[in-house]
């Protein structure tokens, strides 16, 4: 098979997009290459794989392989997934250090029509990388801005975790100081929702026994390591476990840390007595116990029993008195 000559020049990591070539445009899969269109001029957000190179998806090669220019974090990581498939066009760096010089070159090309093609070094554009600052301005210019799905750490984790998907939230990266990580889990205590973080493994055993004392040691939780890949670990537990099962170890990868959603603290006796006062002072009691089971989640039919028997008592209140 004939290698084709390379559409641009110059330093891949100098972070400079090449000037208009008219390359061809193609992928390979296996021994099979194939023509890939030019794609239609817009910032493509391409996710790439989180560890196993053969989670990239057709349609990312396609766009890869027919974009004017791909820009990327490391070019060095990123040659090696372009390699795997045959991708000549040369990957220019756009990262968080160069960022102020490379994004107004990238939208000059995005406004003259070009099609870029972003990647960050493992799965979804914009989560935890630069990214969001060129698809901020791409969007305030209105060059179209295009999502092309694929693998995400954090999903990878939801459905690996054995935890609730219905409702969740990424946090992204952990605070580093532990004050902070814990004011971080604090603030999230009663989030009913799976909360999911991006840990360091210098750093897991500690947040894990700090998520265990804010959050509880009976919390649901999933360690996920190096998801994808050769090594891929999940451990499922509880927080106090988790935390006694890692304290001390060596761990080595890439880590999402996944906990069950929180729940919201019923409020006491005492609280909903004198809501239900304050309600009742200005409402009908069957209009009171409604709004009451709206802002608490408790039963109207125990609210409005609970409100006629505190009226009851109010009403017997002097009489006990007089007769005392």
């Amino acid at each position: 098979m004939t290698r084709k000559t390379s559409r641009a020049s110059g330093d891949a990591g100098s972070g400079t997009p090449p000037a208009a070539e008219q390359p061809a445009r193609s992928f390979r899969i296996g021994t099979h290459e194939i023509n890939a269109r030019p794609v239609t001029p817009g910032l493509y957000l391409v996710s790439t794989p989180i560890g196993n190179l053969s989670d990239m998806t057709l349609r990312g090669l396609e766009t890869l392989g027919g974009a004017d220019i791909i820009a990327c974090e490391d070019t060095r990581v990123s040659r090696v997934l372009l390699d795997r498939y045959g991708i000549i066009t040369r990957p220019y760096a756009y990262h968080e250090h160069n960022a102020e010089r490379v994004g107004p070159k990238l939208m000059a090309a995005l406004t003259a029509g070009k099609s870029v093609a972003l990647i960050s070094d493992a799965g979804t554009p914009l989560i935890s990388d630069p990214g969001y600052r060129l698809s901020q301005t791409a969007i305030e210019a209105g060059v179209p801005v295009v999502p092309v799905p694929g693998a995400s750490a954090p999903m990878a984790a939801l459905v690996a975790s054995g935890l609730p998907s219905d409702a969740f939230l990424f946090a992204g990266f952990l605070p580093s100081k532990d004050k902070a990580r814990r004011d971080r889990f604090a603030g999230f205590a009663t989030t009913e929702a799976t909360l999911m973080f991006f840990e360091s493994p210098n750093r897991l055993a500690a947040s894990l026994k700090a998520a265990s004392d804010v959050l509880g040691t009976e919390r649901p939780a999933a360690v996920c390591r190096e998801l994808t890949k050769a090594y891929e670990e999940v451990r499922r537990g509880t927080l106090g476990e988790l935390a006694a099962q890692y304290q001390g170890e060596n761990v080595r990868g890439e880590i999402v840390l996944v906990i069950g959603p929180g729940t919201t603290p019923l409020p006491s006796q005492d609280d909903v007595d004198a809501l239900l006062a304050k309600l009742a002072a200005e409402l009908p009691a069957g209009k009171a116990a409604t709004e009451a089971a709206r802002l608490t989640g408790l039963v109207r039919k125990d609210l409005y029993q609970r409100l006629l028997a505190m009226k009851d008592r109010a009403a017997q209140a002097p009489q006990s008195k007089g007769e005392a």
